[in-house]
């Protein structure tokens, strides 16, 4: 169903709102033949992004082929390694006959086979005759690039949840090895990874905490929307409904939301819903305690794993607290020690709650939680 306020799935064209720049950034990466990640909090919309890059691709001319997987449901090497050749394969294959024919000219001295009576089961394109062991790990890895330069394609391929990896058993042995096909690959540029991760302090991890990936791939992040432009949106929105609200209101929904794209056309799709003429103020709480209602058994999970010395030190960060170290913090708060301190800091990024610029100021990840938290946790009179 067509609605002005699409948040059940990606945007593109008229409803894809600021982040032109973003879109030329990406763009010209992806044209160059560049690695890219992408990493943001969830839904703040990292893929509209993408598809919007490269619907502005295709427009200007330019040929490739896409594929994309998640990694969010991969649990060892063989998982990971399987779904990325299976994905390449089929960007490039139609047939069984063809996805046979690929996996003998390009992975005949590995152990990945296409066995036709699994595909014909499952549908599975590959799969492991033997154990996996490296030489099978850096055929894989080395794979896309050979498929592209040999086809003369250009070939991008997306990679979903790829914070995930850190999840595996032993993390480095996809990681290191990835890097290493990386460096090995650099002067081929017909192919490119798009590693994208609602983990951001994971994926942090894996792109700056770590030695690996140094200046073989860019990091692409997301602009600001401007609350103007966002609440000129979701006004014209409800004009083309036949229906009016003060656009005052609405850069005061943007702002509690921070520009969080999908809260405020889920939002705005409810406030469309409840009325149908004017749209007043009482209207907008209303929609704002139901959008509550929908994500609070969320919130309440998340407070309910955090201990007490966690929640003590997102309490200090809601009262706008930065340098948690200092000892009349550590006494308010009791939070015991410095040390104490670094180890609650650890556990609430690991959990996504909080995140810390380059400077260390925190900043609560999701902007519906952080005004949850402030108001229903808290009980904060504002």
């Amino acid at each position: 169903m067509d609605t002005a306020f699409p948040y059940s799935q990606y945007v593109t064209g008229k409803n894809f709102v600021g982040r032109r720049s973003d879109v030329t950034l990406l763009g010209n990466f992806l044209s160059q033949g560049e690695h890219v990640t992408l990493y943001e909090p969830p839904k703040t919309g990292k893929t509209s992004l993408i598809q919007q890059t490269l619907f502005t691709m295709r427009l200007s001319g330019t040929a490739f082929t896409v594929g994309q997987f998640s990694a969010l449901n991969i649990r060892t090497p063989e998982a990971f390694l399987l779904r990325l050749g299976s994905t390449l394969i089929r960007m490039v294959a139609s047939t069984p006959s063809e996805y046979a024919d690929l996996v003998q000219r390009y992975l005949s001295e590995t152990h990945f086979v296409f066995d036709p009576a699994a595909y014909a089961d499952g549908e599975q394109v590959l799969t492991l005759g033997w154990e996996l062991d490296q030489a099978d790990i850096a055929a894989m890895l080395s794979f896309p690039f050979r498929l592209a330069q040999e086809r003369g394609d250009r070939l991008i391929l997306i990679i979903d949840d790829f914070q995930c990896l850190t999840l595996l058993d032993n993390p480095d042995a996809i990681l290191r090895p990835l890097d290493n096909s990386l460096k090995e690959n650099r002067d081929k540029r017909r192919f490119s990874y798009i590693f994208c991760g609602s983990g951001v302090n994971a994926m942090s991890r894996i792109f700056k905490g770590s030695l690996l990936f140094s200046r073989l791939v860019e990091r692409v992040r997301l602009s600001p929307v401007d609350e103007r432009e966002m609440a000129d949106h979701v006004h014209k929105g409800f004009l083309a409904g036949g229906k009016v609200v003060e656009k005052e209101l609405l850069q005061g929904a943007c702002r509690l939301f921070k520009g969080h794209l999908w809260y405020i056309n889920h939002f705005a799709a409810i406030c469309d819903a409840m009325t149908r003429g004017y749209i007043m103020e009482p209207v907008l709480v209303d929609a704002l305690n139901c959008l509550l209602a929908v994500h609070e058994p969320r919130f309440s999970a998340m407070v309910s794993d955090l201990t007490t010395h966690q929640v003590s030190l997102l309490r200090a960060t809601v009262e706008g607290v930065t340098r948690f170290s200092s000892a009349d913090v550590i006494r308010k708060y009791g939070l015991n020690s410095s040390a104490n301190v670094k180890r609650v800091k650890d556990a609430l990024m690991k959990k996504e709650v909080l995140q810390f610029d380059e400077n260390d100021n925190p900043s609560i990840i999701d902007p519906l939680f952080e005004y949850w938290v402030r108001k229903y946790y808290f009980e904060f009179k504002d």
